[in-house]
């Protein structure tokens, strides 16, 4: 039986506040994992060592190495600033609500940042889970779903490359728990544009370290190499990690 991208009752009260950038984590980079469980020490996410290997097989349509090693210190930058934060709010102490304000306030700016870096961490970890595949069509359970959606394969390429070209930042392929479709989102900065209750599944980074390197600012060759390398087995297993057992 082919899995579903469903959660039980117990599931959806579990995640219904997770937003597009935090609904499903990868192996890499995980942040499931912690490394102190003490609740009087921060827990602290994995910081990336390195690129998967598989990643670089987008040497073949241009990606090169070079902006694979240079785009892995930005994502050890954000799993850094991640756990800085953490050990910052965990010094604070219990907060004084008094001393909080909406212009200005520590807690605003580490609240404020937080968002920025961890979901920054998070939606690196899902880029490079889904690279380094053979791209094409989607397949499984993901492709059913853009079929649904879009009405073809095709037709859902030509919005994701259209929104590619429109986003500052990235693009999100994420299933809505509520309509049990897909849809792709837009994305500035690693934090704007939240939508809640969905799980992510795939990341298309377009800010330009991702592509000047290679491409200079033609962005949309760096995406039609980008749809070439889609990993889609690594995109089903994001989604079947939320799927009914």
């Amino acid at each position: 039986m082919e899995p579903e991208f469903l959660l039980t009752r117990r599931q959806v009260l579990a995640t219904a506040a997770s937003a597009v950038a935090v609904g499903a984590l990868p192996k890499i980079g995980s942040t499931a994992r912690l490394e102190n469980s003490n609740p009087m020490e921060p827990k602290l996410v994995e910081v990336p060592s390195a690129i998967p290997e598989k990643v670089y097989t987008s040497e073949r349509v241009g990606i090169s190495r070079k902006t694979h090693d240079e785009h892995l210190k930005l994502w050890q930058g954000y799993a850094n600033k991640t756990n800085e934060i953490r050990k910052a709010l965990l010094e604070m102490g219990v907060p004084d609500p008094t001393k909080a304000n909406q212009i200005y306030s520590q807690m605003r700016a580490l609240k404020v940042d937080y968002t920025f870096a961890y979901e920054g961490l998070i939606n690196h970890n899902i880029y490079f889970e889904t690279l380094g595949g053979e791209g094409g069509p989607a397949t499984g359970k993901t492709g059913e779903l853009i079929a649904e959606a879009y009405g073809s394969f095709e037709k859902w390429a030509a919005d994701f490359k259209a929104t590619g070209i429109a986003g500052r930042g990235w693009v999100y392929l994420a299933y809505d728990h509520a309509e049990k479709r897909v849809f792709n989102y837009i994305g500035d900065a690693q934090n704007t544009f939240p939508i809640w209750n969905h799980t992510l599944v795939l990341a298309m980074d377009v800010y330009e370290h991702a592509y000047f390197i290679d491409f200079g600012t033609a962005r949309m060759k760096y995406i039609e190499a980008y749809l070439q390398c889609i990993d889609w087995d690594a995109v089903n297993a994001l989604g079947e990690r939320v799927t009914v057992g």
